[in-house]
């Protein structure tokens, strides 16, 4: 009975813990399945991640915002500009890093040798890694610029592409543009399609053109194959060897044709010289005849040396021509710069000359010290004659300031110019071709009435103002008043010009007044009567004095 029991319990106790492991089980596969489903979601949200990261870096590309750097591809009459920015790239592709870093101030440049499609596919793996291989003739396009770019990992897929695109079809096209890359998986690859179809392409143009270097290695690939080489693997040798010459031998003859022409053109260039070099005329005589053409060629050179040759002693007559009106030219501004500057040496001289006879004319004056001065009374006065026979008859300073003395010394001179300088430094005067009388007793004369005196061409001159700032003037007599233009008064004045007292001086040659404007022509702008007037000539009207009073006559 306990027996019993207990193998009740044992049975009992079995099937709880069956119970528990095949629960313990399920939990475990609810919990895996759970985990799986976790790594699913996640798996399916990093994909969605980078399938977001490819769509935004593909908006970036194609968009317009923020970029900063401009490619250009193809040649210069047809290029095309991509739009891209400097971050990416710098990120991407070590050349463009290492090219904006050391030119870091340039926005663009310019890869001519690249085209547009070719550098659509490359800009769309440097942005979101993606590349399309629509076109398998680009290729090793592809493949050069991933190399310019140093895109290593774009290398490699695309050498990988290439290997796998290789087939009977295209295989020679493949190796052939692998030339100048080299690439031995796809020289091998491809070597491997010659040698598995050989007996098919043995007389193919294409296997004829093959390099030297390149059938030995085809032979030394079959060779680490261990294979045997057929009869017609021999035979193709053969053929391709006699080919091989014939190009040579074609190419020789060219050659000799090409050196055959040049000395046909090297001698008829020297037809009309009696001589032609040994070295020339030794490798003429080892050509036996010249093709017809290579005779109407020397015909047409020789023509046209011929006309060269007139047209190079026209060309040289030209120049000379030329030459001489150059130097005619180059004469005749010798001659005019000579003219030019013996013009001004003439005129310095004539300044220098004038200069002289100037100071000449008024050597002893202690009042005319300027030679513009000089050239003033000289164009009022307009008289050589008077200018180089006169002196200097009165000097108040050496003679006294005496009118009676004056009228004496300066009396009947006729052509008359009296100087007056002030105290103040104004210098004025005035000029007379009748001159003044000393004798009273003619004073009833003809020309002489109550005192006054006809002179039609008498003036009054301004030459300095106290200031220095008014400009010399000749003041003639007015039409009209003619016969008033001086006066005599023998004890009482000096010189006096105008009936009115225009400029007048005293017994002892010291001011009377200025009553300038009576009989005299007033400048313009000045009124008569009016203080300017009264004060023009002299500073003032009555009260200036006289520094020196100097007459000159013939």
């Amino acid at each position: 009975m306990n027996n019993n029991n207990n193998n009740n319990n044992n049975n009992n106790n079995n099937q709880n813990e069956n119970q528990i492991e095949n629960q313990i089980e399920n939990a475990n596969q609810i919990e895996n399945q759970i985990e799986n489903e976790n790594e699913n979601q996640i798996k399916n949200l990093q994909k969605k991640i980078t399938k977001n990261l490819i769509e935004d870096y593909s908006n970036l590309l194609n968009g317009n915002s923020f970029k900063n750097f401009s490619i250009f591809v193809e040649n210069k009459s047809n290029s095309f500009e991509f739009k891209v920015h400097k971050s990416i790239l710098s990120t991407r592709s070590p050349f463009f890093n290492e090219f904006l870093k050391e030119e870091n101030e340039i926005n663009q440049i310019s890869l001519e040798e690249f085209n547009k499609k070719e550098m659509e596919s490359i800009l769309k793996y440097i942005y979101h890694g993606n590349i399309s291989f629509e076109n398998q003739e680009n290729l090793f396009q592809l493949f050069q610029i991933s190399i310019y770019f140093k895109l290593d990992l774009l290398k490699k897929i695309l050498q990988k592409k290439i290997s796998n695109s290789i087939n009977y079809s295209n295989f020679f096209q493949f190796f052939f543009q692998n030339r100048n890359l080299k690439l031995n998986e796809i020289e091998m690859k491809c070597f491997e399609l010659i040698n598995q179809n050989f007996s098919k392409i043995k007389n193919n143009e294409n296997l004829f053109n093959l390099t030297e270097e390149e059938i030995i290695k085809f032979i030394q690939f079959k060779q680490e194959k261990k294979e045997n080489f057929q009869f017609d693997f021999f035979q193709f040798l053969m053929e391709w060897t006699q080919k091989r010459n014939e190009r040579l031998k074609r190419k020789k003859e060219k050659e000799r044709e090409n050196e055959k022409k040049r000395l046909f053109h090297s001698f008829f260039s020297l037809f009309d010289k009696d001589s032609i070099s040994k070295e020339d005329f030794d490798k003429l005589k080892q050509f036996d005849s010249f093709p017809n053409s290579f005779v109407i060629d020397i015909q047409n050179q020789v023509i046209q040396n011929k006309d060269k040759e007139i047209e190079n002693k026209d060309k040289e007559i030209e120049n000379k021509e030329k030459e001489i009106e150059n130097k005619d030219k180059e004469i005749e501004a010798k001659n005019k710069e000579i003219e030019e500057k013996w013009k001004k040496e003439v005129e310095e001289l004539k300044y220098k000359f004038e200069l002289i006879e100037l100071e000449k004319i008024f050597s002893d004056s202690e009042i005319i010290k300027d030679n513009e001065y000089v050239k003033k009374l000289q164009e009022w006065i307009n008289d050589d004659d008077f200018f180089s026979k006169m002196k200097k008859g009165f000097s108040a300073k050496r003679d006294g300031f005496d009118c009676k003395k004056w009228h004496n010394i300066c009396g009947d001179k006729g052509k008359t110019l009296v100087i007056i300088k002030t105290k103040d430094n104004f210098i004025f005067g005035g000029f007379t071709e009748v001159g003044f009388s000393s004798n009273p007793s003619k004073w009833s004369e003809n020309n002489v009435s109550w005192g006054k005196i006809t002179d039609a061409n008498a003036f009054i001159f301004s030459l300095r103002n106290d200031k220095g700032d008014r400009k010399p003037e000749k003041l003639k007599v007015k039409k009209g008043q003619e016969k008033e233009a001086l006066r005599n008064s023998y004890e009482n004045y000096g010189p006096i010009f105008g009936a009115g007292c225009d400029l007048q001086l005293s017994s002892n040659l010291q001011p009377g007044y200025t009553n300038f404007g009576d009989s005299y022509t007033l400048p313009n702008g000045v009124i008569y009567q009016t203080a300017l007037s009264k004060s023009y000539l002299a500073g003032s009207y009555d009260k200036w004095v006289v520094d020196e009073l100097e007459t000159y006559f013939i």
